[in-house]
């Protein structure tokens, strides 16, 4: 029996796994980051910019950014469905992951094919909409495999790196599928896409999460004994466990301030294709080069020192100095009207706010990973994205009514307003605390369990 095992582990063993190689670790998140940008750059940057120039309304605008942030809101439905049930002979993770890169490949080949788009905005944003569903679907999976995956020591590299990842895909699509949008078809813009994911695929097809597990169903391989440990087998202990966690207070606080923060940064991202093409008259491409410019300088500083920055300085003390910053920069956009129509003026803000973007994301990000309970940190850490998806939908919505009732200078100065609330809500976050707290819940837990074994 010893020799018939021996084989399909020796065979699996030939690419280390990612939880035993670091750098196949950093480039397998890298590579799924990426994966989830690409079609964000079209979805939420680039249509939004093609449909203003071809006239349609703040408010159908408005309305297909929020068609397509709404599944970013049904994350926390799927992410203890991840905890409960798997195939941990494939990984505890990795059978999601690879599902949700398979619904992002075939959505974006369905929305390639919409008939005038245009023309049909319900059949649009509904092809949108499950676009993002399984962008969503996979940026759970992903989630919870770092959760489970990362070391502690790691998590603020790995943050930086995995979203300026992200911030580098979204600005290269935007670039090339607007180029391609404006030169071919949306047919081939939106096909660009699928592709791109597919070649990404390879990346979580090829690596396992834990030695000796198996590449596909048919191949050789078992589960882990680690991924058998962590397997949660009671919805009452999820579920009871998560409730004790997200009601202590420095939650609660946490949980506001990325709901204002995260809508607040797709109000202004929803907002600014509109005002340059409105307002200054740019053409989507010219938007689209300058605003992918800026968010590519973006991600490639949050992969260099993004990271480093929070582990040099502090996680909140840099977050104040990020939403402050976002706070000044658009203040002065807001009330120097006289320059809007100076292009390096413009395009001076969107390489401040993309840089401040970036960072505060790594931040926040790294904030909410250290806040979890291990037990269920990736349904914690998913509640968390959950509800600040919940903001992009409830800020973004208010585009319209804001546009319509208001001048240019008060709907920028909307979004100073909603980070400077978030900035307030973040002097009274205290983070040593919470990691306290965690620590008496899980010695709470741990005495409960000895005295039911007696």
């Amino acid at each position: 029996m010893k020799a018939a095992i021996s084989i399909p582990l020796k065979q699996s063993s030939t690419i280390p796994s990612l939880s035993e190689n670091t750098i196949l670790r950093y480039f397998n998140f890298i590579a799924l980051y990426f994966a989830q940008g690409v079609p964000e750059g079209m979805l939420f940057f680039g249509i939004s910019a093609w449909m203003a120039m071809n006239g349609k309304t703040p408010g159908e605008i408005a309305g297909f950014a929020v068609a397509c942030g709404l599944p970013w809101s049904f994350k926390f439905i799927v992410a203890p469905l991840m905890d409960r049930y798997t195939y941990l002979a494939m990984g505890r993770k990795r059978p999601w992951v690879l599902f949700g890169q398979l619904g992002l490949i075939a959505s974006c080949i369905a929305m390639a094919f919409v008939p005038d788009p245009l023309n049909n905005l319900t059949l649009f944003m509904a092809a949108g909409f499950a676009v993002s569903f399984f962008g969503a679907f996979q940026d759970v999976a992903t989630d919870g495999m770092a959760v489970d995956i990362i070391p502690i020591n790691q998590q603020a590299r790995a943050n930086g790196l995995m979203w300026g990842s992200k911030i580098i895909a979204i600005s290269t699509t935007l670039a090339l599928g607007t180029w391609l949008l404006n030169k071919y078809n949306f047919t081939t813009s939106i096909l660009m896409l699928a592709a791109l994911i597919g070649i990404i695929m390879l990346v979580p097809l090829f690596l396992r999460e834990r030695q000796h597990e198996k590449i596909l169903p048919w191949t050789a391989g078992a589960a882990s004994p680690e991924t058998k440990k962590m397997q949660l087998t009671s919805w009452v202990s999820i579920f009871k466990s998560l409730y004790s966690v997200f009601s202590l207070r420095n939650s609660i606080l946490l949980t506001l301030m990325m709901f204002i923060a995260q809508g607040a940064y797709n109000y202004i991202d929803t907002l600014l294709p509109i005002f340059t093409v409105k307002e200054l008259n740019w053409t989507n491409s010219i938007y689209s080069q300058f605003y992918a410019t800026a968010k590519i300088i973006g991600g490639i500083g949050g992969m260099l020192i993004g990271g480093f920055l929070i582990d040099r300085f502090g996680k909140k003390r840099m977050m104040n100095i990020y939403f402050g910053g976002m706070v000044l920069f658009t203040s002065v956009l807001a009330y120097s009207k006289t320059y809007w129509g100076d292009t390096s003026f413009i395009y001076a803000f969107m390489m401040l706010y993309n840089i401040m973007y970036t960072f505060a994301c790594i931040g926040i990000f790294a904030i909410a990973m250290q806040c979890c309970w291990k037990k269920v940190s990736a349904s914690q850490f998913t509640l968390y994205m959950t509800i600040g998806n919940l903001g992009r939908i409830a800020l973004a919505a208010l585009i319209g009514p804001i546009t319509s009732n208001f001048n240019w200078q008060v709907a920028l100065m909307a979004f100073a307003a909603m980070i400077a609330l978030a900035w307030f809500l973040l002097q009274f976050l205290n983070i040593n605390k919470q990691v306290e707290r965690v620590v008496q819940l899980e010695n709470r837990d741990t005495e409960i369990n000895m005295a039911a074994a007696r």
